[in-house]
C-alpha cells in the first residue's frame, strides 16, 4: 500500500520563546547551521589512500528580527553581556514552528545564547517602512526535539 504524501510545513508561524524575557512577537527568525568538519586521516600502512574522520562540530548563529516597539529586552540583554560578558547572561531559546491548525510542530532548543550584535534600521524621512531591531546571537549548541 502506497504511504500517504503530508504537505511540508511553512515557515511563516512561529513562536520565539526567551527564557526571563517575554516578547511579543518576530518577524523573522534563522534556525542556526551545524556543520561538522571533516578531517583527512591516513595511516603509515596504507599507501594511497585517505580516508575522513568526524572533527569539530560548529553552530551558525541564530537571527532574530522584529519591529521596533518600546520594549527594550533585547538591547538591554545585549548590554549586560557588553558590561558582564556572556558568561552570566547566556540564555535558551526556543524556535517553535506553528502549523496550520494552531499546533506547535517542530521545536529547536537553543542552549546558553547571548547577543554578539545588536542593530537598528536606519531612519528615514522619505520612507514609511517600519524600523527593525535586529539582535545576532551566539550559541552552545542546539537540539531539534519536535
Amino acid at each position: 500500500m502506497a504511504q500517504s504524501l503530508s504537505d511540508p510545513y511553512r515557515g511563516f508561524r512561529f513562536r520565539v520563546e526567551i527564557a526571563g524575557i517575554q516578547i511579543a512577537a518576530f518577524s523573522e527568525a534563522s534556525i542556526p547551521d551545524i556543520t561538522i568538519e571533516s578531517v583527512d586521516y591516513r595511516e603509515g600502512t596504507d599507501p594511497i589512500y585517505k580516508r575522513p574522520l568526524s572533527g569539530l562540530s560548529t553552530y551558525g548563529r541564530v537571527t532574530l528580527r522584529r519591529g521596533l516597539t518600546d520594549s527594550t529586552d533585547l538591547y538591554e540583554w545585549q548590554q549586560q553581556v557588553l558590561n558582564k560578558g556572556s558568561t552570566t547572561t547566556r540564555k535558551n531559546i526556543s524556535l517553535i514552528l506553528i502549523a496550520a491548525d494552531g499546533q506547535d510542530k517542530c521545536r529547536w532548543n537553543i542552549i546558553n545564547a547571548w547577543p554578539t550584535k545588536y542593530e537598528t534600521g536606519g531612519l528615514n524621512a522619505s520612507s514609511s517602512d517600519v524600523v527593525v531591531e535586529t539582535l545576532e546571537i551566539a550559541l552552545d549548541y542546539m537540539t531539534r526535539v519536535k
